[in-house]
């Protein structure tokens, strides 16, 4: 039988924090100008409090990411020697997946929570189906509410060329209960076990915005990323697992072939450690599931913002963290470390939006940074964190991800790529966003922060209801 504890072992145990250096240095005041990073000071040897030269800033930071290192080596999740490469927007992401899929010669899965009937979702079919007629294993789950919409006459088209499509969770009618809730909302590819993808975006194009039809609305902004190296093995084995959940509901034979491929790729993730990539870099593969990685995201970012030093970038899409995550934040700012928040402008889901905004006050107060972005609608789940981590993936910043959907981060202790993410971070706030000023956000009328508050005690309700607010 397969060791469960084994087909589990990612970030399921909270560690405690590890005490900090009296040297990592703190950042520049919080008023800096929005367009420019914050800079660590530089001052001259032997003043108090300050670290004396661009040596020991280095030497601080390498700190800070040791100890980073050190907690998540503990936990045994993170893999050294990956190809991680960050793609923007579906206009970067497609033609990479379509690339690979039309490069398979064994398997293929895809898991996405929408699947829409566009020119997107045609070229994506159309290379699943290629490549099913080339007798490549092909596979793709979708979820039941997501693409609960998904016309029968798509999915009896991919069904007809060959595709094995599941639907998770499908919905028989409306009834409220918590494994409603409970969705698959993370996005995963894997190709041949050589390539995978991991991020937030759905196969549907970055125009595609539902009923919302305004011709002067840019395209969806949103990331994923594309891994190469040993952490593909893991998450092969997480796309088996769940594929192996599905094919319980078929029979037995179903079960027993998906259960001797999940045994099969257990013994491949540890052996694929050692498959380092030249130039690669270190990486893991955070889950959110409802047996062993019920905490695992929340746990990560806050190891991650207990951290910080100088820095810190968010960008999500529904943003409604629980206290321990504005706590974190918060104490951020203590710490003179630099919080920038970019969140949704535009309103996509009116009650989480005006929910949101009822806890502007306290962060403006504490000194955190808030953008909004406005060009399109904000689909983003990604974090960075100094130099030492930055995050990927279809996780948001709310009770629903955080505590009852299958979701899937990728964390990156990179310089390089925490840089580049930040980059096209700060250039989105510079150019596409409007920065939330504290004056201007104190003057709100009273009505509209009633109703702020009252959204957000409305959606604390639904936490309730799910059975998770003891937890949040």
């Amino acid at each position: 039988m397969v060791d469960n504890r084994a087909m589990s072992r990612i970030y399921d145990r909270a560690e405690p924090e590890l005490p900090r250096t009296p040297d990592a240095p703190d950042a520049g005041p919080a008023d800096a100008a929005p367009s420019a990073p914050s800079a660590p000071p530089t001052s001259a040897p032997g003043m108090p409090g300050m670290p004396g030269s661009v040596h020991e800033l280095r030497t601080a930071g390498s700190q800070a990411k040791a100890r980073l290192m050190h907690w998540v080596r503990r936990r045994g999740s993170p893999v050294p020697g990956n190809l991680v490469d960050l793609l923007r927007n579906g206009q970067e992401f497609f033609p990479a997946l379509i690339s690979a899929i039309d490069a398979a010669q064994g398997h293929v899965v895809v898991e996405t929570y929408i699947y829409a009937d566009d020119d997107v979702g045609a070229r994506v079919g159309d290379a699943l189906i290629a490549a099913a007629r080339r007798g490549v294993d092909v596979r793709l789950v979708v979820d039941g509410f997501g693409a609960g919409d998904m016309p029968e006459a798509l999915l009896h088209r991919l069904r007809a060329g060959g595709v094995n499509v599941e639907i998770y969770r499908p919905l028989r009618g409306f009834k409220f209960a918590r494994r409603h809730l409970r969705r698959l909302h993370r996005k995963i590819a894997v190709v041949d076990g050589k390539v995978a993808f991991v991020g937030g975006i759905n196969i549907i194009d970055d125009h595609n915005h539902g009923p919302v039809d305004l011709p002067e609305l840019g395209p969806r902004y949103d990331f994923a990323v594309r891994v190469r190296g040993p952490l593909v093995a893991q998450i092969a084995l997480a796309s088996a697992r769940l594929w192996f959940r599905i094919a319980q509901r078929r029979g037995l034979r179903e079960t027993a072939n998906a259960f001797a491929e999940v045994e099969l790729l257990t013994r491949g993730a540890r052996q694929a450690r050692g498959d380092v990539q030249p130039h690669g870099v270190p990486a893991a593969l955070l889950l959110r599931d409802n047996l062993r990685n019920r905490r695992t995201i929340e746990r990560e970012y806050l190891y991650a913002l207990g951290s910080a030093r100088r820095d810190v970038i968010l960008a999500n899409a529904y943003f409604l963290p629980g206290h321990k995550m504005r706590r974190a934040l918060l104490a951020c700012r203590e710490r003179g470390v630099r919080v920038r928040l970019l969140l949704q402008g535009m309103v996509e889901y009116r009650l989480q939006h005006c929910a949101t905004h009822a806890l502007y006050a306290r962060l403006l107060e504490a000194g955190v940074e808030i953008y909004e972005y406005e060009e399109s609608f904000l689909h983003a789940k990604v974090a960075v964190v100094d130099d030492t981590w930055a995050t990927v993936g279809s996780s948001n910043m709310d009770p629903f991800s955080l505590l009852l959907a299958r979701e899937a981060n990728v964390a990156v202790y990179d310089a390089a790529f925490a840089d580049t993410l930040r980059t096209r971070l700060e250039r989105a706030m510079d150019h596409r966003s409007a920065r939330v000023m504290p004056e201007v956000h104190a003057r709100l009328p009273r009505l509209r922060r009633f109703a702020n508050w009252a959204a957000y005690y409305v959606l604390r309700l639904g936490v309730v209801i799910a059975g998770v607010t003891g937890r949040y």
